[in-house]
């Protein structure tokens, strides 16, 4: 029997339609945005299955605007008869899911995906967001993680079984040919929970004593003017280049030819971004937060820095030295552990064995 299974989630998001395409042809898939859908969606799933919500969310939590859609919701799935309801970041997504059960009399169990801050930042903030949380949690008979750290915030606000599997690549990229090795890439967002300033500082360190050194800053945020600003000091002046918001051709194309790669976020589990330049043979200089450390032992195919560290070349140089040893060790990690096909095939498995044995929600 294939199993019916209904997405919920923005599908704006190239992340959910990433989910989406690992679905299609393993089970008979719907879904529900918060928003749209990207035009990606339909190369896997007809209007006909799709249902756009057309609000706003704030993932932080408040979302009246999403939970007024309640009612249209609950009408969709009831007449669609779903096996399983998949929703994607739990503060919004898994409420809608979770009181479509409990209040519509939606007959399904729930898969609830933890995107990051829905669980390590949203319940440490808020008390009602603590609670809603545990909820969610509670009634999911299967929730997915991309860490082991992320997992076990999940078991103490009491989620039962989790399958722990990174968001990992569709594709390993061809080897990368040409590195340049004075050069470094960031890309995360500019806004403060990625810290961009200090991926300025850190490199600005590095570079002092490196004069071919040079820094490219894609993406884009509140924080790219003052940023700018800052890479216009004598320190800097010339080295860093941002480029804004890339897409995925020309990203890869910064991948290949940079030899480092930059993420020094205050908070994140295990970033997509992060395989991404791994799988690139880019070698990661990474904040010290446990997803992090999941990826990388610092001096052996990466670095991770301390707070407040500011590293000097002499830090790289052991690394610099067997480059290509380190990034042949990093591409075959990612195919070993991060091929996100596998692991959405091993999901669909877990699905269709607890459906087969009637385990529902707890």
């Amino acid at each position: 029997m294939t199993l019916k299974l209904v997405l919920i989630g923005d599908g704006e998001s190239p992340h959910l339609l990433k989910w989406a395409r690992a679905l299609h042809g393993r089970v008979e898939l719907w879904a529900v945005s918060s928003r749209g859908f990207d035009a990606g969606f339909d190369a896997v799933l007809p209007a006909a299955r799709r249902l756009a919500l057309d609000t706003r969310p704030n993932f932080a939590g408040g979302n009246i605007g999403l939970l007024r859609q309640l009612p249209r919701v609950i009408r969709w799935l009831r007449a669609i008869g779903p096996d399983w309801l998949a929703p994607h970041y739990l503060s919004s997504h898994g409420t809608l899911a979770w009181l479509a059960l409990r209040l519509g009399g939606v007959r399904a169990r729930i898969a609830g995906s933890a995107w990051g801050s829905d669980i390590l930042v949203a319940p440490v903030r808020s008390a009602p967001m603590r609670w809603l949380t545990q909820r969610v949690l509670a009634a999911c008979s299967l929730a997915t993680s991309d860490s082991a750290h992320m997992a076990e915030r999940m078991r103490a606000l009491g989620a039962g079984e989790v399958m722990v599997f990174p968001f990992g690549l569709e594709a390993l990229p061809p080897v990368a040919a040409g590195k340049q090795p004075a050069l470094f890439f960031a890309n995360r967002g500019l806004e403060p929970v990625y810290a961009p300033e200090r991926v300025l500082d850190v490199f600005a360190s590095l570079a002092a004593d490196w004069p071919e050194a040079r820094l490219v800053v894609a993406h884009d945020g509140s924080q790219r003017a003052a940023l700018e600003a800052r890479a216009g000091r004598s320190d800097l002046a010339g080295r860093v280049q941002f480029v804004g918001r890339l897409d995925a051709a020309t990203q890869a194309q910064w991948y290949d030819r940079a030899r480092w790669y930059l993420s020094l976020p205050l908070s994140d589990s295990v970033s997509v971004s992060v395989l991404e330049a791994m799988a690139h043979g880019c070698i990661p200089l990474l904040s010290d937060l446990p997803a992090n450390r999941e990826l990388v032992q610092d001096g052996r195919n990466g670095i991770v820095l301390a707070d407040g560290e500011r590293p000097t070349l002499q830090r790289l140089r052991p690394l610099a030295e067997r480059a290509d040893e380190v990034a042949a060790g990093l591409r075959a990690w990612i195919a070993a552990h991060a091929m996100f096909d596998d692991s959405v095939a091993a999901y669909v498995r877990r699905l269709e064995a607890l459906s087969t044995h009637g385990n529902g929600a707890r």
